[in-house]
């Protein structure tokens, strides 16, 4: 029969010091917060803070629309628009652009005038823009739109860009149909209606009888793109893109604008 063994005598174990346990911690706490720094950074670059490829560009593109836009300002600065369309080569991808000519009734953009000539030259479909005061006179700020803007056959039909509150709700579409009048007797072509989803939700569907919109909205595609009048969505303001400055808007249009 074997020999039983003995149990062995269990011993404690060693514990490590006090100031072992701080040093690990100040080492794990020293390694993690440039890790932290670094990786939110990078995240930073990867979504917001990079320019886009033309390959990136289009993955960003909601489908099923036919033509891509941008619409700028002087906020973009000085745009590189060789850089962009040329050596870039958005030329392909961008279809149209709306440039920003006038606000209220005696501001004009600093960029528009240089925007316009380098999307000529370089055979961009382009158009303009008017930002719209609803607690100013609609007359005037037609009459200085028209001014500055001398359409031509070619151009894209002028948009009003209606983004803040009037005294009332009927006194801004008053205030709207009116400008667009003026400015569709003055070129012959009825002005697109440029809005937030909430403003053409509340404020306009149904109420602006032959008039066609363009929808800014960034979280989802509106349910209202199937709606006869709604031609353009703005699905993005932070696009990034060779060439300019900060972020710019993105669209698409169920038009062809090529």
């Amino acid at each position: 029969m074997a020999k039983r063994k003995q149990p062995r005598k269990k011993t404690a174990p060693k514990r490590r010091s006090a100031s072992r346990k701080k040093s690990k911690s100040r080492f794990i706490f020293w390694i993690a917060i440039p890790a932290g720094v670094l990786a939110f950074f990078f995240f930073w670059y990867e979504t917001e803070g990079m320019v886009q490829t033309s390959t990136h560009f289009h993955e960003i593109i909601p489908r099923g629309y036919k033509a891509v836009g941008l619409d700028v300002s002087h906020h973009q600065g000085e745009i590189d628009w060789d850089l962009l369309l040329n050596e870039k080569g958005f030329d392909t991808i961008i279809d149209f652009v709306y440039c920003k000519v006038t606000e209220g009734s005696d501001h004009m953009d600093t960029q528009w005038e240089r925007n316009r000539e380098y999307l000529n030259k370089h055979g961009i479909s382009n158009g303009a823009y008017h930002y719209f005061n609803p607690k100013s006179p609609p007359r005037p700020q037609a009459a200085y739109f028209l001014s500055v803007y001398k359409i031509r056959s070619i151009d894209l039909p002028p948009v009003i860009d209606v983004e803040d509150e009037g005294f009332s709700d009927e006194d801004l579409r008053a205030k709207v149909l009116i400008w667009c009048e003026e400015v569709k007797k003055a070129t012959g072509i009825k002005p697109i209606i440029y809005t937030s989803l909430n403003f053409y939700e509340t404020k306009f569907r149904g109420k602006m009888a032959g008039y066609n919109f363009w929808i800014a909205a960034y979280s989802r595609e509106p349910q209202y793109m199937t709606d006869r009048d709604v031609v353009h969505w703005q699905f993005s303001e932070s696009g990034k893109l060779p060439g300019i400055n900060g972020t710019v808007d993105l669209n698409v249009s169920k038009l062809d604008l090529y």
